[in-house]
């Protein structure tokens, strides 16, 4: 049985041959995919893009509607042609591309962010 990491919710700790491996480890390198360099197109779009290209990512905002109802703060990734959500963590930083701007996660959300 494979324990979760409580930072980024990686699976390990499979055994050689463990049932799972194949899936958890795909679910492992999508994750890694998505969140690590992270930087994000948009932030305050709230209606998901009409034709998304995968690996596009986007930091979901408050009143978001569509496929990205009830995700707020979240990182909308577009992985084989669906959205994937990834809940952030504390101390978590994000560039923000169409702002310039790089962004940490805080208890209260994401902050306003520094021009770069």
């Amino acid at each position: 049985m494979a324990n979760t990491d409580p930072n980024l919710g990686l699976n390990y700790g499979w055994t050689l041959g463990e049932s799972g491996w194949d899936t958890g480890m795909d679910a492992n390198l999508k994750r890694l995919g998505a969140l690590v360099s992270l930087s994000v197109t948009d932030r305050d779009l709230t209606t998901p893009p009409a034709s998304p290209a995968n690996g596009d990512r986007y930091i979901v905002p408050a009143a978001a509607t569509g496929a990205w109802a009830g995700k707020t703060n979240q990182i909308a990734v577009r992985i084989g042609g669906v959205w994937e959500y990834h809940a952030p963590k504390v101390g978590w930083l994000c560039y923000i591309e169409d702002e310039a701007k790089l962004t940490v996660y805080k208890a209260g959300g994401w902050s306003a962010g520094l021009a770069i």
